[in-house]
């Protein structure tokens, strides 16, 4: 009786990690808002890592996080490493591409609580009706761990749900200037 439960538990496991391994890996969450403000005031937000702890959710999860900026801020190549507790998580951002006024794109490796490399866009673009459109994504591949994780955990509403409230806080820091 005993054999029996562990070979249809050890069945049930093996069918269970098929089921994970044929899900897909690679992701893209994105969500976007308008704000009333020009994107040249938006802008050094999105392009400068040391403006980031005044609006990005991520970087308010914990409160004494470590951080060590290498090359200039603002510019192609600066770096932003971070380390801080479980919630925060460890690892670096690192600045690959600025189109002044339009898009910032960085490469986030994270090192803690799991490896991942992810690529964001934040993008502007001005709105017929006023203000500018802050489009935000993140994509990258999550691999066996990341699915396995997202069979319990709703990641694209965890992820997109920060993106909102960063959005509310940087409503707050344009629009008080």
């Amino acid at each position: 009786m005993i054999k029996k439960f562990f070979l249809g538990l050890v069945i049930a496991i093996v069918l269970f990690l098929g089921f994970v391994a044929t899900r897909e890996s690679k992701f893209h969450y994105e969500r976007s808002t308008v704000i009333n403000a020009s994107a040249e005031k938006i802008y050094p937000y999105i392009s400068n890592f040391k403006n980031g702890s005044a609006w990005n959710s991520f970087d308010q999860k914990d409160l004494n996080v470590k951080r060590n900026f290498i090359g200039n801020d603002g510019e192609v190549g600066a770096k932003m490493e971070f380390e801080g507790n479980q919630e925060a998580g460890s690892g670096y951002l690192e600045m690959l591409s600025l189109t002044p006024n339009a898009e910032a794109q960085m490469k986030l490796v994270m090192t803690k609580p799991m490896h991942a490399e992810n690529l964001i866009i934040y993008k502007l673009a001005s709105e017929p009706t006023g203000g500018t459109r802050f489009t935000w994504s993140m994509s990258g591949d999550a691999g066996f761990m990341g699915k396995l994780v997202n069979i319990f955990i709703d990641c694209e509403k965890m992820i997109t749900d920060e993106f909102e409230k960063s959005f509310q806080n940087l409503k707050v820091v344009i629009e008080k200037q």
